[in-house]
């Protein structure tokens, strides 16, 4: 979040930010709550002083044996602390008011990023890999179709016990999953990461840490049954990425200049609702509700964040590399930025079939694998997250970086149209093959039930 005196301070650069990330809300209202809390915080200092001045002239005045005065003194003395009692409620009040509207205000675009209105003025920065094109078969068959024909994907089964956006992997589908999660955490623990594995339920403060709540709770899955509030502290929530469990690992905690940088990764499932996507990548495993993924998560000083942004970048895209996927780098521009980032970048995997139900496309299309983030000190300051430089100094607010490493599913969607052969089978990266024992190709397996006899297969 963004310290009220910074609001206080630079209302045209919060006004502009407001306008660059196309984010709605009343400033004006913001200053005149601070304004009126300062006000009354004034006003209760000098209530306060009043009282302490008329406490020590009661005891004068009876010293003096000047009762009369003394009864006066002590009737103001209670007049006083009815008032300070009022002002300080209100001032709570108010408080509590500027706090909550806070959390609204978004981060402010870095000088850096490129100004524009949405994803369509996005930058790419470079494409990788397309110098070593594999040859493709002359119709690629989207992932979805050759899935259930190779028997690994199960999109019916899915939706019969968990509802739609909820698949099965068999198989070597299933091994592919597990082979690409344990192949990305070895790879970036040799990056230099430390291994977390986070619990999956998170509760709301852990949420407003990072910044998904309170904007972003209607794509959230909320536990029920374990509070009447649905968004106090001790409400839980299933994570939507394990950005927000690994953040609030140093909640409200003072890390020491030796501490720094930390480098986490952590694989977790992820629960997301997608709300307001319907219509959007409805076949297949692009867009669903669960998915898996390895994060990435970095606390530096606030000196050392471009450089390691830009490091961040390399961690991620490695793995895409490693695979030997074509991919390009984007930066988002303003209007395209997400709500706590002063910087991203998304990592956007090329897969060669398109997923709409006319046929593959012309040059097929991109997916984004990995977005990656400088968050600056916005998420340490809704969070509490902060280090000492030296033990004599103040303690300051440390920043948080993330990336995924990469988001599984839209990999396997890679991998399946990239990697697809001719004769239907799927060749199984090189990376991956002491993962999966050796194993070159995916080839399917028979089908299982009465529906599959029926069908003749």
């Amino acid at each position: 979040m963004l310290s009220r005196q910074f609001v206080r301070e630079n209302p045209d650069a919060v006004r502009a930010a407001l306008s660059a990330k196309g984010v709605d809300v009343d400033l004006d209202r913001i200053l005149e709550i601070d304004r009126e809390w300062r006000a009354l915080k004034s006003e209760g200092d000098d209530l306060r002083h009043e009282r302490n001045e008329v406490s020590k002239r009661i005891g004068q005045l009876k010293q003096a044996g000047k009762d009369d005065e003394a009864d006066e003194a002590i009737a103001r003395s209670t007049e006083l602390k009815t008032e300070l009692q009022a002002v300080e409620a209100r001032a709570d009040e108010l408080e509590a008011e500027l706090e909550a509207a806070l959390l609204t205000l978004p981060q402010l675009p870095d000088d850096s990023v490129p100004f524009g209105a949405d994803e369509d003025e996005n930058v790419e920065r470079r494409r990788e890999g397309f110098e070593r094109l594999r040859e493709l078969p002359d119709r690629v068959v989207p992932h979805y179709d050759l899935g259930e024909e190779l028997e690994i994907l199960d999109f019916a089964r899915g939706a019969k016990v968990s509802g739609g956006g909820f698949y099965f992997l068999k198989g070597d589908g299933a091994r592919l999953e597990h082979a690409l999660i344990q192949f990305m955490l070895d790879l970036h623990r040799e990056q230099g990461y430390v291994d977390i594995f986070p619990p999956i339920p998170v509760n709301s403060a852990a949420m407003r840490g990072t910044g998904q709540f309170p904007k972003f709770t209607e794509d959230a899955y909320r536990l029920e049954g374990n509070n009447s509030d649905p968004y106090s502290d001790d409400d839980l929530w299933l994570l939507p990425t394990a950005e927000v469990p690994v953040t609030n690992l140093h909640r409200e905690e003072i890390l020491l200049d030796g501490d720094l940088p930390l480098k986490y990764q952590a694989y977790s499932p992820n629960f997301r609702q997608e709300a307001g996507e319907h219509g959007t990548e409805t076949r297949g495993i692009v867009r669903v509700h669960q998915f898996n993924k390895v994060e990435m998560v970095n606390f530096v000083r606030p000196d050392e964040s471009d450089d390691r942004f830009e490091g961040l970048v390399g961690e991620a895209e490695s793995v895409l590399e490693a695979l030997e996927l074509p991919y390009r780098i984007l930066e988002m521009c303003t209007g395209d930025l997400g709500f706590t980032q002063a910087k991203k970048y998304d990592i956007e995997v090329w897969a060669p079939a398109d997923d709409m139900d006319d046929g593959p496309a012309e040059g097929g299309r991109w997916l984004e694998v990995s977005s990656v983030s400088n968050f600056r000190a916005f998420q340490a300051r809704r969070a509490g997250i902060r280090y000492r430089p030296e033990q004599h100094e103040s303690a300051e607010f440390v920043h948080t970086l993330n990336g995924s490493g990469v988001a599984i599913p839209r990999v396997m969607v890679a991998i399946l149209e990239y990697y697809q052969n001719p004769d239907g089978t799927v060749t199984v990266p090189e990376a991956l093959r002491p993962y999966m024992g050796g194993q070159q190709r995916i080839a399917g397996h028979d089908a299982v039930g009465e529906t599959a006899v029926g069908d003749g297969t």
